[in-house]
């Protein structure tokens, strides 16, 4: 198992985007060019989505310790939890929110982060109106709309 590099989890990534089209949810992109490679991205929000798999980030309630080379997946894990904090900070400095999903979360009968999404992007739409009105920038967009 040590040999098995995550080359995107198609099949995370195919009900994320079912969940998105039955949600309504629109404006996201797949394979966007920003750090930490998000599985998903909303450029007008600045919003960067990740689908963590509960055993590569260590999932609190499904994550177990492989029997076999423990050392090594011990390591493996806290580099991958690591990144991922090095990653939410380096976007934040940019300017981007962040949203992490665990992967169990998307098997739900009724998943809590599609709601979770719309908030998010909700906020971001309303904060677009005040300033607008206001005339003034909206932070992450050069004027372009």
């Amino acid at each position: 198992m040590s040999r098995i590099r995550g080359a995107g989890n198609k099949e995370t990534e195919l009900r994320m985007i079912r969940l998105l089209r039955a949600g309504g949810i629109t404006g996201w992109r797949r394979g966007w060019p920003l750090f930490g490679r998000p599985d998903f991205v909303f450029p007008a929000a600045r919003l960067a989505v990740f689908v963590d798999g509960c055993f590569w980030h260590g999932c609190p309630m499904h994550y177990t310790k492989p029997a076999n080379n423990r050392d090594f997946w011990r390591r493996k894990l806290e580099a991958n939890r690591a990144r991922d904090r090095r990653v939410n900070r380096e976007l934040k400095r940019l300017g981007w929110r962040i949203l992490r999903i665990w992967e169990h979360d998307l098997r739900l009968p009724k998943p809590r982060c599609t709601a979770r999404l719309k908030r998010l992007l909700a906020a971001h739409l309303r904060l677009r109106r005040r300033n607008r009105r206001r005339d003034l920038p909206v932070p992450g967009h050069d004027g372009d709309s």
